[in-house]
C-alpha cells in the first residue's frame, strides 16, 4: 500500500551503521534511507543494500563540519567550492548506489544582516547543482526545517521554499516535505500538502512533539496516510523519526493505523 523507507541514520541505531541494512530487511521493509552515508565506502554499502536486497531511495549532500555545528553550505559565498566538490561526491554515491534523489541541506545562517547575500548564494548552488544532478537524471531536493530542532537554520518557511524553487526553475528541483517539521512551522498539515503537491519530490514522518514514531504524539497519521492516498503520491515516504523504544518495536503503528505487514 505505501513504499515506506526506513531512514537507518535515526532508526536501528543500537548496532552500526552497515548493520542497520539486515536489520530492515529483518523488519519488513524493502526500501531504506539515510542521512550521509560518506563516512562508509561504496562498496561496503552497496554489498549491504545487495546481501539484504535493498532500495536506497534518499540521501543527502555532505553538510560540511557536522560535529562541528554546521547543518549544510550552501548558503556561504566563500563556500562555493567546497559545495560544487560536495554536489560531485553526491552524484557519485548516488549513481553507483542507485540512488535517484538526494536532499541539500542550506546551512546555519550566522546573522539575519548576512540573509539576502545567502539567499542569493544558495540559488545560485542550488541551480549549480540541479543543472549537474539533471545530467544523471537525479532529483535536488529542499526541505524547511524548523526553527526549534536547528536554530538559526536557513530554510524554515515553506512558501520562501516554494519560492526558491520556482526562482531557480529547474524542473528537478523539489520540495522535501517532512509532516513533522511542517506541523512544528505551521501546522495545517493537509492543505499545505495539497497546495504544493505538485512541488513535492520525498515525503518524510514523525509524531509531533517528540520526534517519534506515528501515534506518538499529536498529528492524525490515519487521517495523513488516507490523504496521501487520495492524492496518489507516486513517491516513497521515508521514515525519519527517533525510535521511542526498541526500534524493532517501534513499528506498530504500522499494523495498527491498518497497513499489515506491507512495508515496502
Amino acid at each position: 500500500m505505501f513504499p515506506f523507507a526506513v531512514n537507518l541514520s535515526t532508526i536501528f541505531t543500537e548496532v552500526p551503521f552497515i548493520e542497520r541494512f539486515q536489520k530492515a530487511k529483518e523488519a519488513g521493509f524493502s526500501n531504506v534511507e539515510c542521512q550521509f552515508p560518506y563516512s562508509f565506502s561504496i562498496p561496503s554499502i552497496k554489498e549491504a543494500l545487495d546481501q539484504n536486497n535493498l532500495s536506497l531511495v534518499l540521501i543527502n549532500l555532505p553538510p560540511g563540519e557536522w560535529e562541528s555545528g554546521e547543518r549544510g553550505i550552501a548558503i556561504f559565498p566563500e563556500k562555493i567550492e567546497q559545495f560544487q566538490k560536495s554536489v560531485f561526491e553526491g552524484i557519485e554515491y548516488a549513481k553507483a548506489l542507485n540512488v535517484h534523489k538526494i536532499h541539500c541541506m542550506a546551512g546555519i545562517l550566522p546573522s539575519e544582516n548576512q540573509k539576502e547575500m545567502a539567499r542569493k548564494t544558495y540559488i545560485k548552488n542550488l541551480k549549480f547543482a540541479a543543472e549537474k544532478f539533471a545530467e544523471h537524471n537525479l532529483t535536488l531536493l529542499i526541505e524547511p526545517i524548523n526553527r526549534e530542532d536547528m536554530p538559526g537554520y536557513f530554510l524554515t518557511d515553506i512558501i520562501e521554499a516554494v519560492h526558491i524553487i520556482e526562482e531557480v526553475a529547474e524542473p528537478n528541483l523539489k520540495l522535501q516535505y517532512d509532516f513533522y517539521h511542517i506541523q512544528k512551522i505551521k501546522g495545517n498539515l493537509l492543505s499545505t500538502f495539497e497546495q504544493y503537491f505538485h512541488l513535492i519530490g520525498h515525503v518524510q514522518i514523525a509524531d509531533v512533539p517528540g520526534r517519534h514514531q506515528p501515534g506518538t504524539g499529536e498529528i492524525n497519521y490515519n487521517r495523513v496516510f488516507e490523504f496521501i492516498l487520495e492524492k496518489h503520491y507516486p513517491g516513497f515516504i521515508g521514515l525519519e523519526y527517533t525510535p521511542l523504544g526498541e526500534s524493532e518495536e517501534s513499528f506498530d503503528w504500522v499494523q495498527i493505523m491498518g497497513f499489515g505487514g506491507n512495508r515496502s
